[in-house]
């Protein structure tokens, strides 16, 4: 597991030079689009449980790694390693803590409280010496100087040191470290395209999910191409791989935090990296000048026994999935919301005017855009607008579309009272069609896998299963609400137009 900054961009791509420009990160706001994801691990409270079958064996070979095994690492629950990285701290400077690592749950370590600790009080103090940036020295020290002369950014950097460290075993200051992380992070890059397509059909995450691993595929290429493969005494491809760079991202997307206070970088926090999410906490990691540490001071008090948790950020039951393997109770995110599809209808006389106004704001002639339980973006009722416009209203199509991007940074309500029905029902329209490609598949879940005979695939099937159920009856429940919400509203409207016409009738029989 690991421990979260804060919730940061609105999207963490990699670009297409994907070792010129690096990925952005997440800070303290949340943004109207929903991000491309961000960074920390799986977990959850006790009041936020996730799922019942036991998580897959890690070290298991799926049909998605095929050729390397990770020789480094752990199972995901291992105490052992974890208190052996805490012995190792100690002895490099840790201070003393008010908490220690346990089994939390099935396949879960966490931080628990072993004395009392108190509202508003800093814990952790896990010096800068103990912390992994992309300043920290290299055991091959030849192998960071070519990455920093070749410019590599911070995300592959990173990377890049993880597995040089790792492979070094024992002779590495960090082996400690990295035998107590996980021998496969939990996260979607590790389900497999068939599994992505099987069991998250529904959601827009899957999309996501494909990106992300896409794009990590294209990081990998792109330093095999421009670095590794010309250096291969330092970059050898039985230690600098496809498999071993899946490893090493899944490690930055769930433990990755951003210390604002440190002039805003990215960092590993070993032990504070233990600490899990709860979506009933607000506190962040950062840090703490006076003390010379990093710390994070707490927004509730804690008895001895009670687990801890820190806040990974403001992110979707989805964007929790996605980057940490785990899905919190439905109903218990106040940040959880679903992507709603909404596209130009191709058959529209102004198609083309349409998309080339979306597409000079950075948007195409198909988007989605984020529904939570207390509404919808004004991007989105923007989008609409334009979707429905008629081309008598071509001159406001660049307004439209100018709203619609997350880019502006005045946030302009614009409003077309002459449209908002036929908007409305086009948000409608997509409500509903999602909401039928959740039930569909809902229904079809409880008969999925009978077929599966081997006991260790039958067991990954079930919790992969169960997380995407998990998942699809959250992100439906928020759809209800909205296609609640729209029903009531064009209803309203409807009912009102009717008195209104029927009054209009009225007034006309007086004259007669």
């Amino acid at each position: 597991m690991a421990a979260a900054a804060d919730a940061l961009s609105p999207s963490l791509l990699f670009p297409s030079t994907l070792i010129t420009i690096p990925p952005r990160l997440p800070h303290h706001h949340h943004h109207h689009k929903p991000s491309r994801l961000l960074l920390i691990p799986r977990s959850s409270s006790s009041a936020i449980t996730t799922t019942t079958p036991t998580p897959p064996n890690p070290t298991a070979k799926d049909s998605r790694i095929e050729g390397t095994m990770i020789r480094w690492g752990c199972d995901v629950d291992s105490l052992e390693n974890a208190e052996a990285l805490r012995r190792w701290l100690s002895e490099k400077g840790l201070p003393p803590q008010k908490m220690r690592i346990e089994k939390v749950q099935v396949g879960e370590r966490g931080l628990v409280a072993v004395q009392s600790i108190r509202k508003g009080e800093k814990l952790l103090f896990v010096p800068p010496s103990l912390v992994i940036t992309a300043e920290s020295e290299w055991t091959r020290s030849e192998a960071g100087a070519v990455l920093k002369r070749n410019s590599v950014p911070d995300w592959p950097l990173l990377a890049t040191y993880l597995i040089s460290e790792a492979s070094l075993g024992i002779s590495s200051r960090w082996s400690n470290y990295i035998a107590a992380l996980p021998q496969q992070p939990y996260s979607l890059l590790y389900w497999t395209r068939a599994e992505l397509d099987r069991y998250l059909e529904a959601s827009q995450i899957r999309q996501r999910a494909i990106e992300r691993s896409n794009d990590v595929i294209g990081t990998y290429n792109d330093l095999e191409s421009r670095i590794f493969s010309k250096y291969p005494d330092l970059f050898p491809e039985e230690v600098f791989n496809m498999e071993t760079f899946r490893w090493s991202f899944g490690i930055l997307f769930s433990r990755l935090v951003r210390l604002p206070s440190m002039d805003g970088k990215v960092a590993l926090v070993p032990w504070a990296d233990m600490l899990n999410h709860s979506c009933e906490v607000q506190t962040f990691m950062d840090y703490d000048n006076s003390s010379k540490g990093v710390v994070f001071t707490t927004d509730r008090a804690y008895q001895p026994g009670e687990q801890v948790f820190i806040s990974y950020g403001k992110k979707s039951n989805g964007e929790l999935l996605l980057s940490y393997g785990f899905v919190p109770k439905e109903g218990t995110n106040p940040s959880d919301l679903v992507e709603l599809p909404l596209s130009l209808e191709k058959s529209d006389k102004c198609y083309t005017k349409k998309l080339e106004a979306l597409k000079k704001h950075g948007l195409t002639g198909s988007d989605c855009f984020p529904v939570q339980v207390t509404g919808w973006s004004l991007e989105m009722m923007a989008y609409a607008y334009l979707v429905v416009s008629p081309p008598s209203m071509e001159r406001q199509f660049d307004e439209m579309a100018a709203a619609a991007s997350n880019k502006e940074r005045a946030k302009k309500d614009i409003r077309y009272p002459e449209l908002e029905e036929k908007a409305l029902q086009v948000i409608l329209d997509s409500c509903e069609w999602s909401i039928s490609k959740y039930t569909k598949f809902l229904e079809a879940s409880g008969s999925m896998d009978l077929d599966v005979t081997s006991p260790k695939q039958l067991n990954r099937r079930l919790f992969l299963k169960q997380l995407a159920v998990d998942l699809s009856n959250s992100e439906r429940r928020i759809l209800y609400r909205a296609q609640y919400i729209l029903r009531r509203r064009l209803r309203d409207m409807r009912s009102g137009e009717l008195k209104a016409l029927n009054l209009f009738d009225g007034f006309m029989k007086l004259f007669k």
